[in-house]
């Protein structure tokens, strides 16, 4: 073993006994941890490659350009092709109503889970009680997932009753966000956002289910993808009027009041939309001369 190695190996293994002793003295144990986040932090921002990698990208190999190139025909029958799928997906009644309601009640969840801890904080503040928030989560998943396993056994025709089952879970969803809002004990608000979560994380996996299956494989990414984008969208509007200063900037109880609204909103198009469904199908198989028999004479 060649010398400059031996004296190296001793100066590390000297630093080591160093760190290991610092970290033993109680009034300076910040040093270790504060060195190794202080290392990470710059080894993790130390991109030696990121100066030659546009060299690398425009090299001759690589067909990139610098240069911003005009739309081409392939690129506009693309387009052409996203458009055609994107209006024959959405011409599907049943579709259009499950992605409607996913879009704007996936726009409320959002609303009310993000701001629920500053509903809790000011029923039940930190400071003056012990919280479980973290806890009221966690059971919210696992009842949530649980019910999202007994609707399996659930026999319903969705294509008939699947409007009214959105409003009466709309419904529902409306009132659970009232009574959280208005009820001023932190336990009937944990209680009412746990049901919140259980009926919609449901009603989303049955909505997800029921756009599946009217929908081919190859369309599954541009109408999720669709419905994802206008419910953020709309999340972001909402934010924008009701929380954000530039717009109303209202306090966190009229905040949940409004979502409360917003479900009860929901609940009511999609009772209008279920009656005259369902007002349809009965005159449809009243109607004689739609029966079998009626078309065979």
């Amino acid at each position: 073993m060649d010398v400059p190695a031996r004296v190296s190996r001793r100066a590390a293994a000297a630093a080591a006994r160093m760190l290991l002793r610092t970290a033993r003295v109680p009034r300076e144990c910040w040093f270790l941890p504060t060195a190794l986040l202080c290392a990470y932090g710059f080894f993790a921002n130390l991109r030696p490659s990121e100066p030659f990698l546009t060299p690398y990208l425009l090299g001759p190999d690589k067909n990139l350009t610098e240069r911003q190139e005009e739309p081409k025909p392939d690129r506009l029958r693309v387009f052409r092709v996203l458009w055609n799928d994107f209006l024959m997906c959405y011409s599907s009644r049943p579709l259009l109503c499950w992605s409607v309601w996913w879009a704007l009640s996936t726009c409320g969840y959002f609303q009310v889970v993000n701001y629920a801890q500053g509903l809790w904080e000011k029923v039940m503040p930190s400071q003056n009680a012990d919280i479980y928030n973290g806890g009221v989560e966690a059971v919210s998943t696992l009842l949530g997932a649980s019910a999202v396993f007994a609707v399996g056994y659930i026999k319903l025709s969705w294509s008939t009753w699947g409007e009214m089952t959105l409003f009466l879970c709309s419904l529902l969803i409306a009132a659970a966000v009232y009574v959280m809002d208005t009820v001023q004990s932190i336990w009937v608000c944990y209680a009412s956002y746990v049901v919140f979560r259980i009926i919609y994380m449901v009603l989303i996996t049955i909505a997800t289910f029921q756009i599946a299956a009217n929908l081919s494989m190859e369309r599954y990414a541009l109408v999720f993808g669709v419905n994802t984008f206008i419910a953020l969208a709309l999340q972001t509007l909402l934010t924008l009027i009701v929380v954000d200063a530039r717009g109303l900037g209202l306090c966190i109880t009229t905040q949940f009041l409004i979502y409360a609204s917003y479900f009860a909103a929901i609940s009511v198009v999609f009772l209008a939309n279920g009656i005259v469904s369902i007002i349809k199908k009965c005159r449809k198989q009243e109607d004689p001369s739609s029966s079998p028999q009626a078309s065979t004479s």
